[in-house]
């Protein structure tokens, strides 16, 4: 006769610990923090971004359209576009060269220094000041009835005003270089501050002089975070406003004076959704260069941990 063997008891699977609930809410403080930050972020830019990209497909009827993209490739908007990346581009480079070597010279002063926390200090001002206060300063100082001007006009009969530069593509680039040049130096003295002095005491030890500790060490690895500067500089000028607004009353020479002509102007009336588009290719165009910029700063975060 077969014997029955006793079933085992199954056990129940253990009860998860509850969190306690000062615990739960704790854990949420941080994304209860970020809230705010990403309706400001969702209200300010998602929003417009979402509506200009809208804009820029219809007309004022509201009818959908490709008017408004084909007209940015008229010689007008086209030679507008040239201007603007000349604009940025150079005012960028020449930021970035000049506000590198301003960097090093802050870098090689001693952290405790004075020179070295005022210099700090003033181009973290000066990298945000913009608008009609620094186009009435350099009107005041070069313009045609600026204390330069008449200054040099009158002891020695030379012409600093010209034709009126100042208010054209290269006055431009002379005052973007104003808040550039601070740019570059707020952005880029972490770069150097990276570069350990063991590296350059290795070297040396190795046998290598100076410049091949330049060449060979330094250099290639500064090289993405210069050229993530040069990229935000690039973006910075391309998408500044104000300043040229009260610098250049008269004529659209950049992308941004283009969209307040389109949104103005009795010459573009009826065209208002021109703007939205030429805002779309300013968009577009910030969005590649940013995305490069992001890529190079990851690149430097590498060796800057």
């Amino acid at each position: 006769m077969a014997t029955i063997t006793p079933a085992e008891p199954v056990e129940a699977p253990p009860r998860r610990a509850r969190r306690p609930v000062g615990r739960r809410v704790t854990a949420l403080l941080p994304v209860l923090g970020l809230l705010p930050f990403v309706a400001y972020v969702f209200v300010f830019m998602v929003v417009p971004t979402i509506n200009v990209a809208i804009g820029a497909f219809k007309d004022n009827d509201g009818v959908y359209t490709l008017d408004n993209i084909t007209g940015l490739f008229d010689s007008t908007m086209l030679h507008t576009l040239w201007n603007s990346v000349v604009v940025s581009g150079v005012s960028a480079i020449l930021g970035a060269v000049l506000g590198m070597i301003l960097a090093a010279l802050v870098v090689s002063a001693p952290a405790t220094s004075l020179l070295r926390r005022a210099v700090m200090a003033l181009t973290s001002v000066f990298a945000q000041f913009g608008g009609v206060t620094l186009a009435f300063a350099f009107i005041a100082t070069v313009g045609s009835q600026g204390i330069i001007t008449l200054w040099l006009a009158g002891h020695g009969g030379f012409d600093l005003y010209g034709n009126g530069w100042l208010y054209s593509v290269r006055g431009l680039i002379l005052v973007y270089l104003y808040f550039q040049i601070p740019l570059m130096v707020v952005v880029f003295v972490p770069a150097l501050e990276g570069l350990r002095p063991q590296w350059r005491e290795a070297a040396i030890s190795l046998g290598a002089t100076r410049w091949q500790y330049l060449k060979e060490v330094a250099i290639p690895l500064l090289r993405p975070a210069f050229l993530g500067s040069v990229l935000l500089l690039f973006a910075n000028a391309f998408a500044a406003y104000a300043t040229a607004a009260a610098l250049v009353s008269q004529g659209q020479i950049i992308l941004p004076l283009m969209i307040r002509a389109g949104l103005t102007s009795e010459v573009l009336l009826g065209r208002q959704h021109l703007a939205y588009a030429i805002a779309l290719e300013m968009i577009v165009v910030v969005a590649i260069v940013m995305t490069a910029y992001a890529l190079l700063l990851r690149r430097t975060a590498r060796w800057l941990r």
